[in-house]
């Protein structure tokens, strides 16, 4: 029998060696966890007789399905048969060889670390790529946790430390790498949840995770990127199917759904009976909607961040304004710069804004009831929409002066004129009449503009037309371009409202001149 005791042991060795290769070399899925670190596992743990648990089965990080894991959830111990390497760890132990076992158990580890940080080429496509990925680590890493609480001196914590250190710096690697890739809002916001649930996690069983928050920062720059892109077309296609004329309501529900949408109040319109008109167009309450929608949009991301209320606040501000001051404004910039925009839509436009501009307050105290934070707050970064609003404004009502230019320039071209009249004529030629005609229908179509954004528009094209009849016998003139002169000296020296009135005054409206031509 003694003889016999030095090749059972043998035998005994190269069964348990075998076994413990099996066991560090095949990676395989838990789906227990330990509090809330039980809420991720891997492919890393290998379930009871070789059976692996299936990522279906155990909903490890899927968020979707944290509700319905009410009860009890197994853990590393029932779900995996540690037995071999206790085994050989005994054998080892009583051969003296223990140190043996222990370098090559540590060895085979870290290789198989190595394997299970590398990301798939395609993670970034799909949440599933990643939450397979994170599966993986954390499996890992319960394993090794567990080994460590039940086998003293197989592994230690400074032999975990630098394992997860290795993983860190390479996780933060590949998260940074792969979620560079992503354009889809939701899919970034996904991630974020994922990667702060594996942190949580890990968290759990003793690992530093600050790092992985510190990413979660970076990630949040590039997620507000992508939400300025999504919104960016949301804007335009809200700009181009507008009709760009005020909204018609036959119905107190209707005026009520549209105030209850819109910041607006007019006692005038109130008073006014069913059918009646809201002064701006459909364009406005949807781009409130959205700025809104926008604001809650970053408010998700912040969630479990463990970031404080004026941190939040501030990134939602920060955030807003640059939806305000860059994406909303490019596109206004864009709608009013196209070739066929016509005069109805830029006085819309400029009726628009001046409404959207009175409701930035309203976004103000609108971020101020999600954050709680106030505005009078030292630190608290202010809105700058009404700035993109009132450069929009000065936008279109400079486009109106020079479409209205434009059109004057036309008439003064296209004039049909003897101007070699030799005797003077009672009445204006028939183009200044034109001319005079035009400008009337034309400055009826500002009636609704704001009286500083009207004057704006309009004077300026009044004084271009006084400018352009300075000079009476240029046009045939006969006794009385001396007025004309005078009109002109006029319009320089008391501005540009004096020369409006200046201009109706001593164009055919007022009878007494002496214009030669038909």
């Amino acid at each position: 029998m003694l003889g016999l005791w030095p090749g059972l042991v043998e035998r005994g060795r190269a069964q348990q060696q075998r076994n413990l290769d099996n066991f560090v070399s095949q990676p395989s899925k838990v789906s227990g966890r330990r509090l809330k670190r039980e809420a991720c596992t891997s492919s890393d743990l290998e379930g009871k007789n070789s059976s692996p648990v299936s990522e279906q089965d155990s909903g490890i990080l899927d968020v979707e399905d944290e509700e319905e894991e009410e009860e009890e959830v197994p853990g590393a111990q029932e779900l995996v048969d540690f037995s071999p390497v206790y085994r050989c760890l005994h054998i080892y132990s009583v051969l003296g060889a223990r140190e043996t076992f222990e370098n090559y158990y540590r060895k085979q580890r870290r290789k198989q670390a190595r394997l299970v940080l590398q990301p798939p080429s395609n993670m970034h496509e799909t949440l599933d790529g990643y939450r397979k990925y994170f599966n993986q680590i954390v499996g890992f890493f319960v394993v090794e946790d567990h080994v460590l609480h039940t086998t003293p001196g197989l592994v230690d914590r400074a032999y975990l430390e630098e394992l997860w250190d290795m993983a860190l710096s390479k996780t933060i690697a590949a998260l940074r790498t792969h979620s560079s890739y992503c354009s889809d809002p939701n899919l970034v916001l996904d991630l974020k949840n994922l990667i702060v649930l594996f942190a949580d996690t890990l968290q759990g069983y003793g690992f530093p995770v600050s790092q992985l928050f510190d990413l979660l920062l970076e990630i949040r720059d590039q997620y507000s990127e992508t939400l300025l892109k999504k919104w960016a077309g949301v804007f335009r296609n809200i700009l181009d199917s507008d009709n760009y004329s005020p909204i018609p309501v036959v119905s107190e529900e209707l005026y009520q759904k549209m105030v209850g949408q819109f910041p607006f109040h007019d006692a005038e319109l109130e008073k006014q009976p069913f059918p009646k008109k809201f002064p701006f167009s459909e364009f406005v309450p949807r781009v409130y909607i959205q700025i809104k929608e926008f604001i809650y949009a970053c408010l998700k991301f912040s969630e479990d961040l463990h970031l404080s209320s004026t941190e939040v606040d501030d990134m939602i501000r920060k955030s807003a304004n640059l939806l305000l001051t860059r994406t909303l404004s490019n596109c206004l910039q864009n709608v009013i710069k196209r070739r066929n925009v016509g005069l109805t839509e830029l006085v819309q436009i400029i009726i628009n804004t001046t409404h959207l501009e009175k409701s930035c307050q309203f976004l103000e105290e609108f971020i101020t009831n999600i954050t709680n934070v106030l505005p009078e707050t030292v630190h608290t970064t202010k809105l700058y929409g009404a700035t993109t609003f009132k450069d929009a404004r000065h936008a279109a009502e400079e486009e109106i002066y020079t479409n209205l230019n434009q059109k004057i320039d036309q008439f003064l071209q296209l004039a049909d004129y003897d101007w070699m009249a030799v005797e003077p004529s009672a009445e204006a030629s028939d183009y200044l009449v034109d001319l005079i005609a035009f400008l009337r229908s034309t400055f009826a179509v500002f009636t609704h503009l704001p009286e500083e954004a009207n004057a704006y528009a309009t004077m300026p094209v009044c004084v271009e037309a006084a400018s352009s009849h300075q000079d009476g016998s240029c046009f045939g003139f006969h006794g009385k371009s001396a007025q004309w002169k005078e009109c002109g000296s006029a319009s320089e020296s008391r501005g540009k409202e004096k020369a409006t009135q200046d201009l109706r005054k001593e164009m055919p409206s007022r009878p007494g001149y002496s214009l030669g031509g038909p």
